[in-house]
């Protein structure tokens, strides 16, 4: 499988090499070259499938030629060795638990299927790489659990003061050896465009390997498809394609979800779930794709105003607006209704939603309203307690910290402030890593 840049003004590439640059040189995307179909016989025998199995046949036409079959088995067995339920809430509602993994959020699956995947292409390398990254709160933290301790990688998260909750801040900033924390005194947009500004700068290039572990990196992106399988496996009406809501962000989530459907998961209809930094709302009611300041928010995930992979979106659906539209869906949620629907859901029905499922949950409730007919499933995408003032205010209970997480918390936070200039990240890169 090769890989093109977005840009269209680069050499196409293999995983392997798509992986190791993260960004194509003309700054675009990689994407892949020619969409595989997906075997009628794992839709067919899903069920019978172990995890492993199924993850496996999903990623190995996007590896081929980079990584052999023991390789790719090794990797998915790493990835995805923790549960991830299909749980109910109503008779229509389902929540896919994206959080039992090590760092309590969805990011473990990409950031452990890449940092293995990295892992592995630079084994026989002498060179050092650093990982830059940018994050709104939780691919910091799986992205410095996927890569700690791992020979000749350098990790460096860039993360935005103050708009993080504590148990991410924890996880960003307590892990020391190769993971360094940059707390930017500014949003996630400010860290997103100077990781940008440092893949473009030929004094930084010239003397430091930089990837990136943002979802614009295809091995961070494509192995989200895995959990949409997983949950069509266990999805038990299956005369009924699922909707699927979505809290969206950068959206590299929604986009490897709205992939495994174009390439022959059988999903329904897809839904972003936005809170007010809707970009993508806006650009469905207008097709004009307008970025904007991002705003703080209680869903810190989703706080982007400039969505990167939202062009992947528009390139799986050839640049057709109608067809995009026809699939996809936005609806933008206010913090207050993310509050009010934590409460409501955890007295209604006993499950304890976090802001961002809260943000999914009533986008998807919103839409079976009007389309009676429909079931469908949300992607809960973080623990509860990484938001705990969020979640205590709503449902009056206090939110147990998971005894996984009661070291970590009495560790003292090690961070570099900075100020939102690529001057000095620049500066830190070059002298001080």
């Amino acid at each position: 499988m090769n890989y093109y840049s977005l840009n269209k003004q680069s050499p196409v590439v293999s995983f392997k090499e798509a992986t190791i640059l993260g960004q194509a040189p003309d700054k675009g995307l990689y994407y892949p070259e020619k969409l595989p179909v997906v075997e009628k016989s794992l839709i067919a025998d899903i069920e019978s499938l172990s995890d492993i199995d199924i993850a496996f046949q999903v990623m190995k036409p996007y590896v081929d030629g980079s990584l052999n079959d023991e390789e790719l088995y090794n990797i998915v067995n790493e990835t995805i060795s923790f549960p991830i339920p299909l749980e109910p809430i109503t008779d229509n509602i389902f929540s896919l638990e994206l959080f039992h993994g090590p760092t309590l959020a969805f990011k473990d699956v990409g950031a452990r299927f890449m940092s293995r995947c990295l892992g592995h292409f630079l084994k026989n390398e002498d060179r050092e790489v650093t990982v830059l990254v940018a994050t709104s709160g939780d691919t910091g933290g799986a992205v410095a659990n996927g890569f700690y301790g791992v020979d000749n990688v350098n990790v460096v998260i860039l993360y935005p003061k103050g708009r993080v909750s504590t148990v991410q801040e924890k996880q960003l900033t307590t892990l020391g050896k190769n993971i360094t924390a940059l707390e930017v005194e500014g949003n996630f947009d400010d860290c997103q465009r100077m990781v940008k500004q440092a893949f473009a700068d030929k004094d930084i290039n010239d003397k430091k390997f930089l990837t990136s572990a943002n979802s614009i990196n295809v091995a961070r992106w494509l192995p989200q498809q895995i959990y949409y399988f997983l949950a069509y496996k266990q999805w038990k009406q299956k005369s009924i394609n699922p909707v699927v809501c979505v809290p969206s962000g950068n959206f590299g989530n929604i986009c490897a979800g709205i992939l495994a459907k174009v390439t022959g998961l059988p999903l329904g209809h897809f839904i972003a779930a936005c809170n007010v930094n809707d970009i993508v709302s806006h650009y469905l009611q207008t097709e004009e794709l307008k970025p904007k300041e991002a705003v703080a928010t209680l869903s810190n995930a989703m706080d982007v105003g400039n969505p990167s992979n939202f062009v992947r979106i528009i390139e799986l659906f050839q640049q057709q607006f109608p067809n995009l539209k026809q699939n996809l869906s936005a609806q933008t949620i206010t913090d207050q209704q993310t509050i009010d629907t934590i409460k409501s859901v955890y007295d209604k029905h006993g499950y304890t939603l976090d802001p961002h499922g809260a943000v999914a949950y009533l986008a998807l409730e919103n839409h079976l309203q009007e389309n009676t007919a429909d079931k469908g499933f949300i992607l809960e995408t973080a623990h509860p307690v990484k938001f705990p003032d969020a979640v205590e205010a709503a449902t009056g209970k206090n939110v147990a910290i998971p005894s996984t997480l009661d070291a970590m918390m009495k560790v003292k936070k090690e961070s570099v402030v900075i100020k939102p200039l690529f001057d000095e990240l620049k500066s830190f890169l070059l002298s001080r890593l």
